[in-house]
């Protein structure tokens, strides 16, 4: 889908101003955002693609007007109506019903790092050889889905160079919907920038983007 979050080539949202010494969080109730947002998803309801999806599909005056962990905030209220883990009443109220029991995926304090350290494996075998190599030149297609796509709007339509092959991953695009894995070869495939953006690109400017099989065709 095209939402608010692709945002490459765009102008009008102000410079990006990174901070000296920067902390993981500003205020005490943003590693709370992230700290509720792990532990739900270690529930194992929902993968990060449909986590990021939610992110995604926020109405663009939401998006634009929301802190960073802000946005996580309202995504995973929407996660937590959607698999009916909270009603809309629990979260106008601000507090739970009583709990039936705890969850059997509930992570408890002593296993997170454990967990985080852990991660999760996308990877997934392939019986079929990858139908692009490193040096062939692609072309990202045209495509504007309704659904999650990982393939970048300001992209779409122009022609880059196969980098690298990576192997088989969990196809995001079904992935959000919870319509199965469906794995493919992964790429990363590099576009020059004046080719993105035309003769006032940054001189040597190129953009590295990770591609799926199904995003790109032949040039």
């Amino acid at each position: 889908m095209n939402g608010p979050h692709d945002l490459g080539g765009q102008m009008g949202f102000g410079p990006v101003r990174p901070e000296p010494d920067e902390p993981p969080f500003h205020t005490e109730w943003e590693g709370r955002a992230l700290g509720l947002t792990l532990c739900v998803g270690a529930l194992g309801l929902w993968k990060i693609d449909e986590s990021r999806h939610a992110r995604e599909s926020l109405p663009p005056a939401v998006y634009y007007s929301a802190s960073y962990f802000e946005i996580w905030l309202r995504a995973l209220e929407a996660l937590l109506l959607n698999h009916c883990l909270v009603s809309a009443q629990e979260l106008a109220q601000g507090s739970a019903a009583p709990a039936v029991g705890p969850h059997p995926r509930r992570l408890e304090a002593a296993t997170v790092p454990a967990v985080l350290a852990a991660g999760s494996d996308y990877q997934r075998p392939l019986g079929i050889a990858p139908r692009f190599r490193p040096g062939d030149r692609v072309r990202a297609r045209n495509i504007h889905p309704r659904d999650h796509t990982r393939l970048p709007r300001y992209v779409r339509g122009h022609t880059g160079v196969i980098e690298s092959t990576h192997g088989g991953f969990i196809l995001p695009d079904t992935s959000a919907h919870q319509r199965g894995e469906n794995p493919e070869h992964l790429y990363t495939v590099v576009f020059d920038g004046a080719a993105l953006w035309g003769p006032d690109t940054e001189p040597g400017l190129t953009v590295s983007v990770d591609a799926w099989e199904r995003y790109l065709e032949p040039a």
